[in-house]
């Protein structure tokens, strides 16, 4: 376990789709389909595949995402965080990537300094209904508490390429 602890999302029926930080079988079967309806451009309009070159193998590999936006700027969290596959793809790729939601969409993901995230965090946290059982704070907490935790969980700011 890493400093975060054992993952909030492991108790309940998530616990199925979850363990260690990691999607089980089962959650990555979830992911496949999430991926598929979001990359049809299907509702909601925050759900989105993300696209971007695996580091070992350099092949493309997708993840489901939620895009949060604040004050105009569109953000991914990881929820899973600095441990997650897509992660350390984006870093290895400099941010090189692409948004599916409907039609593919190239951008370069910006990390933002874990002293910024708690804005993005907290509008995460309201929208995203699974994804927020990862992060120990409550929809609608003080942007204090998701500073407390804001360097345990990557944000990356989206930008055109």
């Amino acid at each position: 376990m890493t400093e975060r602890g054992r993952d909030p999302a492991e108790r309940g029926i998530l616990r199925l789709f979850y363990r260690d930080w990691r999607p089980t079988r089962l959650g990555r079967i979830a992911n496949r389909l999430t991926e598929w309806w979001a990359s049809k451009g299907l509702p909601p309009r925050f759900q989105q595949t993300l696209e971007v070159r695996g580091r070992k193998s350099g092949q493309i590999r997708s993840t489901p995402v939620v895009v949060t936006t604040v004050e105009g700027e569109r953000y991914l969290v990881a929820m899973l965080g600095p441990d997650s596959e897509w992660v350390k793809n984006v870093r290895a790729a400099g941010g090189e990537a692409a948004l599916r939601h409907g039609g593919r969409q190239p951008v370069r993901l910006e990390e933002v300094p874990p002293e910024q995230r708690a804005p993005v965090l907290a509008e995460y946290v309201r929208i995203a209904t699974s994804g927020r059982r990862h992060i120990p704070v409550a929809p609608g907490a003080s942007l204090a508490e998701f500073d407390a935790v804001a360097h345990l969980y990557p944000v990356f700011r989206i930008a055109s390429r």
